[in-house]
């Protein structure tokens, strides 16, 4: 019968995981020999990654038990950048030096429709939201 604490340091880089990926834990305890964590993850990539450590671990997965549903209300906001436009700056040249691709002005375009009505037209000193990629 392996102890609780033995356990938790056997999937302690489970526990990390959890903890990085910002999933909540609700419940970390020990029931019929078996490690039990219950909590909400705040995506499905987030909850997979747990899974997959614990196989890492475990394999078998048979001295564990783990429930993971998706939270949504978990997740933190995408952190927007902003960007002051300089002389000779467009949408497309802005864009390459965010995302690579200066195909992609319309995603600063749209996230800015409060202060842009033509992409073709921004000016110098304007503070515009970098949306994430």
């Amino acid at each position: 019968m392996a102890a609780f604490e033995e356990l938790k340091a056997k999937y302690q880089s489970v526990l990390d995981v959890i903890q990085r990926e910002g999933v909540n834990v609700k419940n970390l305890h020990m029931q019929d020999n078996k490690l039990v964590i219950k909590g909400a993850a705040p995506t499905l990539e987030a909850a997979n990654k747990v899974w997959d450590e614990i196989k890492r671990v475990n394999p078998a997965a048979n001295d564990i038990a783990a429930d993971f549903p998706v939270d949504s209300s978990l997740q933190q906001p995408a952190k927007v950048q902003t960007y002051k436009v300089q002389a000779g700056d467009t949408l497309s040249k802005i864009s390459k030096q965010f995302y690579g691709s200066a195909n992609d002005y319309m995603k600063i375009f749209n996230a800015n429709k409060d202060k842009l009505s033509d992409p073709d037209k921004i000016q110098v000193g304007q503070e515009l939201k970098i949306p994430a990629a």
